[in-house]
């Protein structure tokens, strides 16, 4: 007997998981507007499965409305398939849920083209694959990329029958770790792909007897899975407007107050941006993450790097940055929202970078730093915690409710995991995502 093909429509949560129901694929077209039914308590599910705190409780009632711009299938061998799409949280009056992380982006986005102005983004994305041997000096190495067999290759097809344009994968510097990059879409398109792909990566290598982890950190001493979001703005008609050759570094004006809201506000962005308690163990000096309130030129220790451009004469229309504080345990939505979020606080402000690094802080002086309000990204996932509790723009934007269910579904996460040495919370982290 055949199947019945089915189709999942989800949400990426607070905790990056891709959650929802299944539908018979016949069913799709007549559920674009009514969706299926959904529960507010449900955002309070952590990575972890145990419950947060919840205002909800048992009560309420939502649904899920699925976008079916977003729809994968894609069949990897004889018994796995990818097929899901992705949805938005709405009240049943067909009002977006203010708690929806979908939709926390789309307000960005609005907000962004009320000052006339679009960002393209492309999300760059390390995971390690698990089933892989591991061997010494293989960062970069042909013998490494054998290793990983047909991998590579199943992804790709896999991505582009998704609708997906893959640019390159390569291993990279960790235990078993490989790197994978898209191209640019707009930033709503460009979140949306974020996480396909990683539900993509993961069937490819489940159809191969792999695993594929895109946990922050392997293994307290292997260097961290990040998160790279590559973004540049422009006008309403699409022009690039990032570059002004007679301005410092080429930014211009524009460029230069937006990054500059994202610098002023990178402590409490991370409890958005890297949203596992392992993420920290990644966002320390001289591990070629991030570990500074700093924008670099061409710096991979910057938060924000301002990116090189390969074809000289080309600046106007390749010049982009790069926010780097980042991984896999946040929702591609709330990263790219809050980013865009908190430079927009600079648009407003017309606000000025006090300095563009060009060497690494941790190599300045105390003194040199604080002339350049130069400070550590926060430590711990508490301590961001903290830091998001107490900024106005990103609560403002949030919306009251779902800033204090963000930070009592966190919070919750921490207490969780505050037994468990370091390497208990990079295994049990590994394991989900």
């Amino acid at each position: 007997m055949s199947g019945d093909p089915l189709v999942m429509l989800c949400t990426c949560d607070i905790a990056g998981q891709v959650r929802g129901k299944a539908i018979p694929l016949r069913a799709l077209e007549r559920r674009r507007e009514i969706g299926v039914g959904w529960t507010p308590t449900n955002l309070m599910i952590t990575a972890h499965g145990a419950i947060a705190p919840s205002p909800w409780g048992s009560r309420g009632d939502l649904y899920l409305r699925p976008d079916l711009e977003t729809l994968v299938r894609v069949e990897l061998g004889e018994e796995r398939v990818v097929s899901f799409a992705l949805a938005d949280v709405m009240e049943l009056d067909g009002r977006p849920w203010s708690c929806c992380p979908r939709g926390f982006l789309k307000r960005a986005v609005a907000a962004l083209d009320e000052r006339g102005l679009r960002l393209r983004a492309a999300f760059e994305q390390e995971f390690a694959l698990l089933g892989v041997e591991e061997r010494p000096n293989s960062p970069y190495n042909l013998d490494a990329f054998r290793r990983q067999g047909w991998f590579g290759e199943r992804f790709f097809a896999a991505l582009r029958e998704a609708g997906i344009e893959p640019d390159t994968f390569m291993p990279e510097y960790g235990p078993a770790q490989y790197e994978v990059t898209i191209h640019h879409a707009e930033a709503l398109r460009a979140a949306d792909q974020a996480v396909q792909l990683r539900e993509i990566a993961r069937a490819a290598a489940e159809s191969l007897g792999l695993r594929a982890t895109f946990t922050p950190v392997l293994r307290p001493d292997a260097v961290g899975n990040g998160v790279h979001v590559h973004f540049s703005l422009m006008d309403r008609d699409g022009r690039p407007c990032n570059f002004d050759p007679a301005r410092p570094f080429g930014l211009s004006a524009t460029a230069e107050a937006f990054l500059e809201g994202i610098r002023r506000h990178l402590r409490p962005l991370c409890a958005l941006t890297a949203a596992a308690v392992t993420s920290y163990l990644r966002l320390v000096p001289n591990r070629w993450s991030a570990a500074w309130t700093n924008v670099g030129h061409q710096d991979r220790e910057a938060a924000v790097r301002i990116c090189p451009v390969f074809r000289p004469g080309s600046e106007a229309s390749a010049l982009h940055f790069e926010y780097r504080a980042a991984d896999a345990a946040a929702s591609p939505h709330l990263l790219l929202g809050a980013v865009i979020w908190a430079g927009l606080s600079g648009l407003d402000a017309e606000a000025r970078l006090p300095t563009v690094t060009t060497r690494d802080p941790a190599d300045m002086s105390e003194e040199q730093r604080a002339r350049h309000d130069i400070r550590r990204l926060p430590t711990s996932l508490a301590e961001a915690l903290d830091e998001l509790e107490s900024c106005t723009p990103l609560r403002e934007a949030m919306g009251e409710t779902f800033h204090q269910v963000y930070l009592a579904h966190k919070r919750f996460e921490v207490e969780l995991l505050a037994e468990l040495d370091p390497l208990r919370q990079c295994e049990r982290y590994a394991l989900l995502y």
